[in-house]
């Protein structure tokens, strides 16, 4: 297993707009190609955006999704890695049969390498969640799939290192968003308008606990508790009409901001992750001192999943 360079992008989609969507994907995947990446990782449901979906209609959620891997968006990431020689994941909405997913992709220029459909979806009623774990396989390393909330439960992050995953990809579209946690919620609309101008306020709204300060409590644990990689993407600016930080980052197996993107913009960082790091860490240990026989039936036990968010309610 070699080095290997990867990306993570930020960007303020537009409500519906594949087109548009996919072409700053196409923009920023040739951006991190210039800059020697190997990998490049978009948001959740960057394809279409995210929030407005919870408006809709269950013929305009279902108009807007699609088939995995013959439906046009697809294909067209697909075009866009074959292009720069490129690994490219992106989220859109599928559809299958009477049934849409939050669905994530991975592809290169041979086509869909791995398909994820989000396990614990709300931003829409119409949402089937998926039922399944992903691992595969980039350039040697071995890779999972965890969507926004599915990292919140931990026995998913654990689930996913078990089953041979050494880097997790992260999507979401997550922040700023009201809370039962003390500091959380919206960022004033003032403060986004005035970014250019006067930053300093709105890059400690998005520092603070309503942003990166609520990341920074459990991200970096989910990379070390398990002893891998994590690629976290969020997008800037507008979703819908919630206000998000971005913040994208790569984190190593220590928990350790590998790169960070800081700024208001469309853009992107690359990191080099490097194998040596992965049974160096805490997390290897760790699990090779498991002891599943003393938890195995509690972990299992029956559970009745209740997802939807505190600003949903």
């Amino acid at each position: 297993m070699k080095n290997l360079k990867v990306a993570v992008a930020q960007f303020e989609p537009k409500d519906g707009d594949k087109d548009y969507n996919l072409s700053v994907i196409e923009k920023l995947t040739a951006l991190a190609k210039e800059k020697g990446a190997e990998v490049i990782s978009f948001h959740e449901m960057s394809v279409t955006a995210y929030t407005f979906f919870k408006n809709l209609s269950k013929a305009e959620a279902f108009d807007l999704a699609e088939e995995v891997p013959h439906g046009p968006s697809t294909i067209q990431l697909i075009d866009i890695a074959q292009k720069y020689d490129i690994t490219l994941l992106a989220g859109l909405v599928e559809r299958s049969d009477d049934k849409i997913f939050n669905t994530y992709l991975c592809v290169d220029g041979s086509g869909l390498k791995a398909k994820y459909q989000k396990l614990h979806p709300f931003i829409s009623p119409y949402m089937t969640p998926g039922d399944a774990y992903v691992v595969f396989d980039i350039k040697g390393w071995k890779c999972g799939i965890l969507i926004c909330y599915d990292n919140n439960i931990i026995e998913n992050v654990r689930a996913t290192t078990l089953l041979g995953a050494d880097l997790i990809f992260a999507p979401h579209v997550t922040c700023c968003t009201p809370s039962a946690m003390p500091g959380r919620g919206y960022v004033d609309d003032k403060l986004w308008q005035k970014r250019l101008a006067d930053p300093v306020p709105l890059r400690l709204e998005f520092d603070g606990p309503k942003g990166r300060g609520w990341l920074m409590r459990w991200l970096p644990a989910r990379a070390y508790d398990n002893g891998v990689y994590y690629v976290y993407t969020n997008p800037i600016g507008y979703d819908g009409e919630h206000l998000k930080n971005g913040n994208s980052m790569i984190l190593d197996p220590y928990g350790e901001v590998l790169t960070e993107i800081r700024s208001f913009e469309d853009d992107i960082t690359i990191a080099t992750i490097t194998p040596d790091k992965l049974k160096l860490a805490g997390g290897y240990r760790y699990r090779n001192a498991r002891r599943p026989e003393l938890y195995r039936d509690i972990v299992g036990m029956e559970n009745q999943s209740e997802t939807k968010p505190v600003w949903m309610k």
